[in-house]
């Protein structure tokens, strides 16, 4: 094929890749099609068109093309920088691997090999929208100098927290600020406000000092869009990471000191899940450390 017939393919195969790809994201589709297949289409397609002379350059190849997409959300103002970093680590290798195959394959092979590709597309779609997100579980547990009776009445209410220092708190993840509770024992109402909003936590079970455990019935967003523009909502920004419910479990032990444990239940609905709940399971559990280290400065302070 000449280079103008070449050129000419890959305006017209990065056009449908990007349009596809905004659409589904525009759907909300956070899923295989968007995570997985489209990144080793969009390096197999850049090798494709720019032709690598060696593996090495292939690799460099889908890394840049993987770079230059993600760039292009950010620019667009689709997604925000935190969200893009978060994709990356998947999105750059998946888009290498596309590219690989691509300068390893027969030329007369690659254009069935790109139609390979493409077929994975349908079912990706599929498995996206029929998928039903699994209910995952993230516990943290602290030591407390102070006795369960004592730690109890910080779990249940606490006065604000400081500004946090941690940077993915500062760079715009939500962090909690305080609590507030409306009466008490079951069918009290507890409020976890956060950076973004509260959260709403019917009490199910009030037993103390020992376990309070409560249904989560509104979430605000997990994270302010970090961007160039002032207000970036994409939609994976609600109704994608969803708690179910969560506890607080006081265990005494010896010499007057407290076994703290925080626990939370919640789904997400972005795939692959397990790639996601790695990043999910980190932030919930820097919450709960920082709810927790609250609590024990509260306790044991000197009265």
């Amino acid at each position: 094929m000449s280079i103008t017939g070449r050129a000419a393919v890959a305006v017209v195969l990065l056009a449908i890749l990007f349009a596809g790809g905004v659409a589904l994201i525009g759907a909300g589709n956070y899923g295989l099609t968007v995570f997985i297949a489209f990144p080793v289409l969009l390096g197999g397609t850049a090798c494709w068109v720019f032709q690598p002379a060696t593996g090495a350059k292939a690799v460099r190849v889908g890394a840049l093309a993987a770079v230059a997409a993600c760039a292009s959300l950010l620019l667009l103002g689709m997604e925000g920088l935190i969200c893009i970093v978060m994709a990356m680590p998947l999105a750059a290798p998946l888009s290498i691997l596309g590219s690989w195959l691509v300068y390893r394959a027969d030329a007369p092979k690659r254009a069935m090999r790109g139609l390979g590709m493409l077929l994975l597309l349908p079912p990706g779609i599929l498995f996206d929208a029929t998928a039903v997100p699994p209910i995952y579980q993230v516990r943290t547990s602290i030591v407390i100098a102070a006795p369960p009776e004592l730690v109890w009445r910080h779990v249940v209410s606490f006065p604000d927290l400081p500004a946090p220092h941690e940077w993915y708190f500062r760079a715009g993840l939500a962090y909690p600020t305080g609590t507030r509770i409306e009466g008490s024992g079951p069918g009290a109402v507890r409020y976890c406000d956060f950076s973004t909003g509260p959260v709403v936590e019917p009490v199910e079970v009030w037993d103390a000092p020992r376990l309070l455990r409560f249904r989560v019935t509104s979430s605000p967003a997990p994270m302010h869009e970090l961007s160039p523009y002032a207000n970036v909502t994409p939609k994976h920004l609600h109704g994608y990471l969803i708690s179910k419910e969560g506890e607080f479990r006081l265990t005494p032990l010896s010499g007057n000191r407290t076994l703290l444990e925080g626990t939370s239940w919640y789904q997400h609905g972005l795939w692959p899940a397990p790639y996601w709940r790695l990043w999910s399971d980190a932030i919930i559990h820097r919450i709960h450390l920082r709810v927790l280290t609250h609590i024990k400065t509260l306790a044991e302070q000197p009265w």
